[in-house]
């Protein structure tokens, strides 16, 4: 009798310890895949050009339709699903990452196609309120779309400020603010290298003139770059001082003048004249040799005039800031 009694309770407690363990297991479980629910899934919002947006999960196939954006995305190490222009970006961004075989052209910049962007089936898209305002519905029955706002008027007062907050927001947005806080400290430090060699040939604190010349119905123009720009704020970095002013800070970062306006800078001697003109269409050569307007100027005697790659691009990302950084330091450090 007590022998019967004593096995099923045995079989019992036995069963009941199973019973525990499995719903303690099950608790485990349950929680462990809360974690990686909150790991891989992710709610934020921000406040772009348009307002407040609000962004479910964390966004893998992204359409750029403005080349920084695609250009600081691969900063971060992600490759988008569509960027506009890709033959465009080619040409004028010279960064030493590339997109990979699977990225598609979406149209131009100024003309996005539609169509192009939805075979891309893309959960995110990063747009321009200057370019794309009127297309953001169309683009919003696509995806969400996030709209910066690069010359607003808060935005204008420092390209490059903006540029790098630009940055920090889309790297919230893919979860990447590690990756971005690393491009953006690399970016400080190559500066910080560049503008050591400026400081070796000794030109540290000497004032500079930059420009993009080129000829606009039949008129040689030159864009004198303003301290807002992302150029004029380069500079700065590098320890050099811009001459050029103006009351209120240009939308694009430049003012568009003659080979008059040069005339204001007649004798600072010292001035470094920084230029990028493109090889078929260079207004010094073409237009401004045996000028006595352009040749009596104090800079041109002294031989600080320098010239700047055709390509060089001047409204890019962190990877091209590099670029630019170095590459108007090469125009004026002869090694």
């Amino acid at each position: 009798m007590k022998k019967r009694t004593i096995i099923p309770l045995f079989m019992l407690l036995l069963f009941l310890a199973a019973c525990n363990g499995d719903g303690q297991n099950s608790d485990e479980n349950d929680t462990n895949n809360a974690d990686n629910t909150d790991d891989s899934e992710q709610t934020i919002t921000i406040e772009d050009a348009m307002g407040e947006q609000t962004i479910e999960g964390t966004p893998e196939n992204i359409v750029a339709l403005e080349w920084s954006y695609a250009e600081n995305l691969l900063a971060l190490g992600v490759q988008p699903a569509g960027v506009a222009d890709l033959d465009g970006f080619h040409q004028w961004v010279n960064i030493d990452k590339e997109f990979a075989e699977s990225v598609d052209d979406v149209g131009t910049r100024q003309e996005p196609n539609l169509e192009a962007i939805r075979r891309q089936d893309p959960d995110l898209i990063v747009a321009v309120q200057f370019r794309h305002e009127q297309y953001l519905d169309q683009l919003k029955d696509i995806a969400p779309v996030v709209t910066f706002a690069p010359y607003g008027e808060e935005a204008i007062q420092d390209h490059y400020g903006n540029m790098i907050s630009e940055m920090e927001t889309l790297a919230e947005i893919v979860d990447k603010q590690e990756e971005a806080e690393e491009a953006i400290a690399e970016l400080d430090a190559f500066i910080d290298g560049q503008k050591q060699r400026i400081a070796d040939a000794g030109l540290e604190g000497s004032p500079f003139l930059a420009t993009q010349a080129f000829t606009a119905q039949n008129t040689p123009t030159l864009r004198l770059f303003t301290d807002n720009s992302m150029v004029g704020k380069v500079m700065n970095k590098l320890g050099l001082e811009n001459v050029y002013e103006t009351d209120e800070p240009e939308v694009y970062g430049y003012t568009e003048v003659t080979l008059e306006a040069l005339q204001d800078f007649q004798n600072k001697e010292d001035l470094q004249f920084l230029y990028i003109v493109q090889d078929d269409d260079n207004v010094f050569e073409s237009d401004f040799k045996g000028n006595a307007a352009w040749e009596n100027l104090s800079f041109v005697q002294n031989g600080n005039t320098h010239q700047l790659p055709g390509d060089t691009w001047t409204f890019g990302g962190v990877l091209s800031n590099q670029v630019l950084a170095e590459q108007l330091v090469d125009a004026m450090v002869k090694e």
